[in-house]
């Protein structure tokens, strides 16, 4: 909720956390893990440099989209720079001009 313009709603009976709109953030019925916006170029590598911690649940193969395991992470930073850079990919460019979210 600290980066800009972020407002929580319910979704599929999950949270779900958006900028101006667009989702950059779902929390899974089991919170063992969130899903973030990942550029399908780049998920498939960042998935197979790390299998422990990210993965694509089979429903969501065809999105933009990847699950991070919490329990996986480094710790704190780690998960601040994941959401934060999920958000600049929703984040309208208004926000991105002004350095919002860095």
């Amino acid at each position: 909720m600290a980066l800009p313009e972020t407002v929580e709603k319910e979704a599929w009976s999950m949270p779900t956390f958006r900028v101006a709109g667009k989702m950059y953030i779902t929390v899974p019925d089991d919170e063992t893990s969130i899903a973030v916006r990942c550029p399908k170029h780049e998920r498939a590598e960042l998935i197979a440099a790390e299998p422990e911690k990210f993965w694509v649940p089979p429903h969501e193969a065809g999105s933009s989209w990847v699950r991070v395991r919490l329990a996986a992470l480094e710790g704190l930073g780690e998960l601040r720079d994941i959401i934060v850079d999920s958000w600049q990919q929703a984040a309208p460019e208004r926000l991105l001009d002004a350095g919002a979210g860095t």
